[in-house]
């Protein structure tokens, strides 16, 4: 491998990030329990959610408004202000939840910096991952910090040439089989997946990845024995 450019996900690449949409799901779910069972709930938020997409994008704000959609939706416009009110307030605390970095990440940060070029490549709202990365001490490793509206090949080949590089020079490290491992296999760069305990919905994947240029870890640190 000639490697210049190594890439890491954000959220629960970096740091804590689905637990805390299933917690504030939890909450939803529990405030418009009156109306659907626990499931029911789950699946009408995760479908009002994948189909604003395209409009809102990723991240807490678009997840926001899904949550309120969703929610009049279900109560067929009956919904009361304070209700509303509520999800509201559900947003603005996941927004403002304390960043918990991963076991291993800075040790691997600080192992590389200066190794290669570090950067972020990361799905969410612009304001909110600038935030996290800001809180989460980590800024100072990355050359460069890139949130994108989406994770497809032409997503990740923009970014490449943005980075002035080539695909077999790329390297990217995330949790998500399909955001951050198939696309850039795709285009012919590197991919490691680092699992997380739990994954959203909408990144799963129902079929196993092989190729050359693929590796599952356990652990983020265990990429240091690849690139050192």
């Amino acid at each position: 491998m000639n490697l210049k450019v190594i890439a890491f996900d954000a959220d629960d690449t970096l740091f804590v990030n689905e637990p805390y949409f299933q917690e504030t799901e939890q909450k939803f779910c529990a405030l418009m329990s009156d109306y659907l069972s626990e499931q029911g709930l789950s699946q009408e938020l995760f479908k009002t959610e994948v189909d604003n997409l395209h409009l809102y994008g990723y991240g807490i704000k678009g997840y926001t408004l899904s949550m309120i959609e969703a929610a009049m939706k279900i109560s067929n416009n009956t919904l009361s202000v304070e209700a509303i009110e509520k999800i509201i307030v559900f947003g603005k605390e996941l927004l403002q939840r304390p960043i918990e970095l991963l076991d291993g990440v800075e040790e691997t940060l600080k192992s590389l910096h200066g190794n290669y070029k570090l950067v972020v490549a990361t799905k969410g709202d612009l304001k909110d991952q600038r935030r996290k990365l800001h809180d989460s001490g980590l800024g100072a490793y990355f050359h460069h910090i890139e949130v994108m509206s989406d994770k497809q090949e032409k997503d990740y080949t923009d970014l490449l040439n943005r980075l002035e590089i080539k695909p077999k020079e790329f390297f990217m490290i995330g949790n998500s089989l399909k955001s951050d491992v198939l696309p850039v296999l795709g285009i012919g760069g590197y991919a490691v997946h680092v699992p997380y305990h739990t994954t959203w919905e909408h990144e799963k994947i129902n079929h196993k990845v092989e190729h050359p240029n693929f590796r599952t870890l356990e652990k983020i640190s265990d990429v240091l024995e690849i690139l050192l």
